[in-house]
């Protein structure tokens, strides 16, 4: 495929260094350079470009992203920036280009990153979505691998998972792996990093979905700065469509700041002796203390018996928040997921993945 680019750049000493290497490229023509977005706009449409680079490092062009998307639905629309700037590149994503790219770059480099977003599926804000429970065994660490295969599955977007529990994180047994990168990596070489070189410390795990695993040792986990977990997250943000982030169990820096980042954030708690109820409540009235006011969390029970909506109606009435969903005991399904043979020992005929495939329907239609 042959590159028809137009360059929107304010910096002219960029101009010339990105003009340079197009010029040199065989899969490029270089048809004109603009400093200025409404130049741009006005007289593109004599060239018929399918690629635009355009400067986000200016405010004014990094305003003017959505006409370029309007006036060229079938070009390709790379935003360029000098150095990583995750809100910058939320507002690109937001008018719907098809992603970032830091600059000075090569030419396999824009190529590169045109297949990793085309990857990603559509050209829309990333859902992230955080699993949070108040202590552990609640069964937050399956929910988050059932419904990322799920979103998978549905979707054929690109799903991953990021384990944040970073002491005794354990998902990576779930698909029987030994990821080659941790979050410890990650966090470590993440101000290094662009979308296109961060991208490999994902496993593939199968089509559509990834895995960033928790560290090796217990230990590591003093390594992993909040701050830079953030920066991990809003980076993956970037690059996949859907982010899974299990979070370590109680509150801590990293699981309280995911949480607040998080567009999603489900609380899990496992019935076991009745306090859970009690444990959901104070977590969610902490929660909301905290959060801003159009920031919800969503409460899930799981080992629930009878699993039934009388019962999902008592629950409730304890708790005092809606519930978003309550899932049964599946002794089965542990047994698979401990094995590591949850790739392919699930049967969808259960209860708890028919749950699972309702919820994952509310996530993609917006309504979680």
């Amino acid at each position: 495929m042959k590159y028809k680019t137009i360059i929107v750049e304010t910096n002219k000493q960029m101009t010339d260094t990105l003009s340079a290497t197009l010029r040199k490229a065989p899969n490029f023509e270089l048809l004109s350079t603009f400093k200025d977005a409404n130049s741009a706009l006005g007289q593109s449409r004599i060239y018929n470009p399918n690629l635009f680079l355009i400067d986000v490092d200016a405010p004014q062009l990094l305003e003017m992203l959505p006409a370029f998307v309007d006036l060229f639905p079938k070009a390709v629309i790379l935003a360029t920036m000098s150095n990583w700037n995750a809100e910058i590149a939320y507002k690109a994503q937001k008018a719907h280009v098809v992603g970032c790219i830091i600059k000075p770059f090569k030419a396999e480099e824009i190529i590169e990153t045109i297949n990793l977003y085309q990857k990603r599926g559509k050209p829309d804000p990333s859902r992230i979505i955080s699993f949070f429970s108040p202590k552990g065994r609640s069964g937050r660490t399956t929910l988050a691998a059932l419904l990322a295969l799920d979103l998978a599955e549905k979707t054929k977007e690109s799903v991953a998972l990021i384990d944040g529990d970073l002491q005794f994180g354990d998902l990576p047994i779930f698909f029987d792996l030994e990821p080659r990168h941790t979050v410890v990596d990650a966090t470590h070489d993440i101000k290094l990093l662009t979308p296109v070189s961060f991208a490999p410390y994902f496993h593939k795990i199968k089509e559509n979905l990834w895995i960033l695993s928790s560290p090796e040792r217990p230990e590591y986990a003093e390594l992993v700065e909040t701050d830079s977990f953030i920066e991990v997250v809003k980076m993956a943000g970037h690059i996949f469509r859907y982010l899974l982030i299990d979070l370590p169990a109680g509150f801590n820096p990293i699981s309280l700041e995911v949480s607040n980042f998080a567009d999603t954030n489900f609380v899990v708690a496992m019935i076991n002796t009745g306090l859970e109820i009690e444990h959901m409540r104070r977590t969610l009235d902490m929660f909301r203390e905290r959060r801003k006011k159009h920031k919800v969390d969503y409460p899930i029970f799981t080992r629930v018996n009878p699993c039934n909506d009388e019962e999902r109606e008592k629950l409730e009435l304890r708790l005092g928040y809606p519930i978003t969903a309550i899932f049964p005991n599946e002794y089965n399904l542990v047994s698979v997921a401990n094995s590591g043979r949850i790739l392919y020992g699930l049967s969808h005929d259960t209860k708890l993945m028919q749950t699972v495939d309702k919820l994952s329907d509310r996530i993609i239609s917006g309504d979680l």
